[in-house]
């Protein structure tokens, strides 16, 4: 390197590969990092890789600074001073044959090697600009529930008609997302947001006008559920993970949950308000106004580009990749899970305001429950990202939906009061969607992310049948029953299955992914 790296990475060889143990800005701290380190009695190959930024290619530059492969090597490295380490340990890996690690290209190290990459600013711009697009969508998304009394009460339909409008848009969100996913994977992200933000657009006008159900159900139902399936998390989170290493996937995929569900909090009171204030017609016309500002802001993934289409991802066809995921169980336990996850959202989202009111609350209580919900899952959505990054993802669903179970139960069985409310949303915020970027994560962790949009959007699409189902089904038992009650029951055994469900998935290894491309 011709001048001094920026980061340094301490490794060690694992079999065939390069398992990164720390990183730091100086190799004083590696140093000390492998000092403590207790190695016991087995000889190990250790080395140090230095990293800089090449401003003009915008990405990172790695060069193996040190080899050593035993003990005696690594005493004697730990001796040198950092100025004497990071000048003779760069002679002695270019000078040095016996000391080389003859598999690796020394001076362009590539992250397959085992090497936590990097990120560049403009990554940290398209993360930073990909949560306020999915805060406006969905903020918008998840606040369709608060329309439902007054279009009931406006025009004397039972509460089927426009559940069944929000069960429709869910519905259609679903089928569209996989086509959507695999325009995106091709044309890029931004053309997908264009195209969505032109129906969710045009669907929020003509709900303004509806006075029929037909109306809305075309309107809500059929535009909007094409809109979202181009403006969503399907399309902005494997959008900004191709921009990121692999070892930052599931904070990634946290930050978007959460910053995304900020939007809930912020606009779902606004939407409340401006209801009592111009009235629901008028509120949605805002609502579409809002929707054009993602269309400029989706102009940041203009310059996407893959960062961990690796060699065997990149030999992938889709169909190969469909045929693998297809013929995977752990695929189908996924779609399973988040049948669930959808069914969950959709109903509390549609039905909790009304839910409320019934219970003898006011609307703004309830348009507040949800809103604590979206800000309780910042929470939420961030920690599950963090955490999923340390631990098994798999376990921490069980762990999500078994938590939403027990947080329904508990809401319906004890005595109601505002105080209830708030505990329930605060709890199951917590909960809320912090299944996203652990389902996101492991679609990408078990098949990459080279087709991610088009197979997430397939497990999307049970997501939303499930969401088709608990939007549909709250209004239809409560036209029925006068009662939430047996959907509620319903959700709680659901979340118990699912969470029984997540278990047994197993990885696809890369073997098999290679044997599917022919390698």
């Amino acid at each position: 390197m011709s001048q001094d790296p920026e980061y340094f990475y301490l490794q060690i060889k694992l079999g065939e590969t390069w398992d990164t143990l720390f990183e730091a800005e100086s190799v004083t701290d590696l140093k000390k990092s492998l000092s403590a380190r207790d190695s016991g009695s087995v000889e190990e190959k250790i080395r140090i890789v230095g990293a800089n930024f090449d401003n003009e290619k915008n990405e990172w530059f790695y060069e193996q600074l040190f080899f050593a492969t035993s003990k005696s090597e690594i005493a004697q490295m730990l001796q040198m001073s950092s100025s004497d380490l990071t000048e003779t340990t760069f002679e002695k890996t270019n000078n040095s044959e016996s000391n080389l690690d003859t598999d690796i290209n020394v001076g362009n190290i590539s992250d397959e090697a085992g090497l936590n990459s990097k990120v560049s600013k403009y990554a940290y711009f398209v993360l930073i600009v990909a949560g306020l697009i999915g805060a406006i969508g969905f903020g918008i998304r998840g606040g369709f529930g608060i329309f439902l009394s007054p279009i009931t009460t406006e025009f004397g339909f039972g509460r089927e008609v426009f559940s069944l409008s929000i069960a429709l848009q869910n519905l259609i969100w679903g089928i569209s997302q996989p086509f959507m996913g695999a325009f995106a994977d091709r044309y890029g992200a931004f053309k997908a947001i264009l195209i969505g933000s032109i129906f969710y657009f045009v669907g929020m006008i003509l709900m303004s006008v509806s006075t029929t159900a037909g109306m809305l159900h075309f309107s809500v139902g059929l535009l909007v559920g094409i809109g979202l399936a181009g403006t969503a998390t399907g399309i902005i989170m494997p959008a900004v993970v191709k921009v990121f290493p692999a070892e930052k996937r599931s904070w990634v995929l946290g930050v978007i949950g959460a910053t995304s569900s900020l939007g809930s909090f912020a606009i779902l009171p606004i939407g409340q308000h401006l209801i009592n204030s111009v009235g629901w017609s008028n509120t949605s016309i805002v609502i579409a106004i809002l929707v054009i500002l993602m269309i400029p802001l989706g102009l940041v993934f203009l310059r996407n580009r893959p960062s961990d289409n690796n060699d065997i991802q990149a030999k992938i066809t889709l169909r190969e990749a469909l045929s693998e995921a297809f013929g995977h169980s752990g695929f189908w336990f996924l779609c399973a899970g988040f049948f669930v996850c959808g069914f969950h959202v959709v109903y509390i989202a549609t039905h909790l305001p009304s839910y409320v009111m019934d219970l003898g609350f006011s609307a703004s209580t309830g348009a507040w429950a949800l809103g604590i919900i979206g800000l309780a899952n910042v929470v939420g959505g961030y920690s599950a990202g963090v955490l999923g990054g340390k631990y098994s993802k798999k376990y921490l669903l069980s762990f999500l939906y078994f938590g939403r179970s027990i947080v329904m139960a508990g809401f319906v069985l004890l005595p109601p009061s505002e105080p209830l409310v708030f505990v329930f949303a605060v709890t199951m915020g917590l909960f809320w969607l912090s299944t996203v970027p652990l389902t996101s994560g492991l679609v990408a962790d078990l098949y990459g992310v080279r087709h991610m949009s088009t197979l997430f959007g397939l497990v999307f699409l049970f997501h939303q049948l499930g969401a088709f189902l608990g939007g549909w089904l709250g209004g239809y038992f409560y036209d029925l029953t006068g009662s939430y009650n047996i959907v509620w029951w319903i959700s709680v055994a659901l979340g118990i299955v699912s969470a029984i469900a997540h278990w047994p998935i197993r990885p696809l290894t890369q073997h098999k992914l290679a044997s599917a491309a022919g390698a």
